[in-house]
């Protein structure tokens, strides 16, 4: 993979091979894609929101990768405090495991939120493959967090071969790779991509799709596509930028390819780090053998209403508006809706 280096007076060039990608948005492509095979992966704020997502919308989704992030409506844990409280200290940095997120209470709002139509049936999650990540010297979301979105689906009831729960000492607060030019392993900092002498995207996606075991190709001869991500997100509440980006590999443009939605976490959107992350992390090569077609759906930083400063994908509310407190993580979340329109967009026919 590689790098662009960029000092601020200098015009970056690639003087290495790169993904062919589209110079102008275009519109979101109808693909045929297989949507009963349909997964998603998340680092951080990206992580909880494919938690939801999975849940949210269970009979669609048949597999969820959780990178540094916690279990389903982490920030509804206490109804004593706010979600905002409950997402920077319950869901993050909780000084204990006692005040810690908590599976229990994600499986009782799930089975609560399907009982009331406000979500997928909870049987769903049964059948669905996980893949799990947490760093060590992660302080920004610590283990005992990440730790419940595993209690939460052996809850579920979800078979021991079919979750992969994945902890590295060293690791940081990251995405990871094996990339020489990345942070190094213990890093959190920008972009939060990280070194560990590993391809997580590989490991995570291999998991989620283990009858695709075709290598990764060393240059994706696919295309990244800029498509108007703004057809689908319409609400303000949303946060989500004008363009999003979507990896089609070329075997995928003629139908019959499954759908991984890989969301970014904070400060991680393309407003913020460019190309880093939808064609830096590795999920585009692994892609481009196993027909798979990789969506980046992107949010963006907002200073006024909503109010998300950072560019994090909501797991806290703020896209709520005058709807319920809960409305987030359920059908009704501009987000969600968004992200799913999107995918039933891919599965169109050409």
């Amino acid at each position: 993979m590689k790098r662009l280096i960029c000092a601020a007076t200098m015009i970056c060039v690639a003087f290495a091979a790169s993904l062919p990608a589209s110079a102008r948005t275009e519109s979101l492509p109808a693909l045929g894609a297989r949507l009963d095979q349909t997964t998603v992966s998340g680092i951080s704020s990206g992580g909880f929101m494919a938690a939801q997502l999975a849940t949210v919308f269970s009979s669609r989704i048949s597999g969820v990768g959780v990178v540094a992030a916690g279990p389903f409506a982490c920030a509804l844990t206490y109804a004593a405090i706010g979600t905002l409280d409950n997402a920077t200290a319950t869901c993050m940095t909780p000084f204990s495991a006692e005040v810690a997120a908590s599976a229990d209470r994600s499986w009782m709002l799930a089975r609560a939120f399907a009982d009331g139509g406000k979500i997928d049936g909870v049987d769903n999650l049964k059948r669905q493959r996980v893949y799990i990540f947490s760093g060590g010297k992660d302080d920004t979301v610590k283990t005992i967090v990440v730790d419940q979105v595993q209690a939460y689906y052996e809850s579920a009831g979800a078979a021991p071969s079919q979750i992969k729960y994945v902890k590295v000492p060293d690791a940081g607060h990251a995405f990871i790779t094996s990339d020489v030019h990345d942070q190094s392993c213990s890093a959190t900092a920008s972009p939060y991509i990280n070194n560990c002498g590993f391809m997580q995207a590989h490991e995570l996606l291999r998991h989620l799709y283990p009858d695709r075991t075709a290598p990764a190709s060393s240059t994706p001869a696919g295309t990244l596509i800029r498509f108007n991500q703004k057809v689908f997100a319409q609400d303000f509440r949303a946060s989500m930028d004008d363009d999003g980006w979507v990896y089609v590999p070329d075997a995928c443009r003629n139908g019959g390819c499954a759908v991984h939605v890989a969301f970014h976490g904070c400060h991680q959107g393309a407003s913020a780090i460019k190309d880093s992350f939808y064609a830096h992390v590795g999920y585009n090569e692994i892609a481009d053998n196993n027909r798979l077609i990789v969506l980046y759906p992107q949010a963006h930083a907002s200073e006024g209403v909503p109010f998300n400063p950072r560019g994090c994908w909501d797991f806290w509310g703020y896209s709520n508006g005058d709807h319920p407190a809960d409305s987030f993580v359920t059908r009704n979340a501009p987000q969600m809706q968004a992200v799913m329109s999107m995918i039933t967009r891919l599965g169109d026919k050409p």
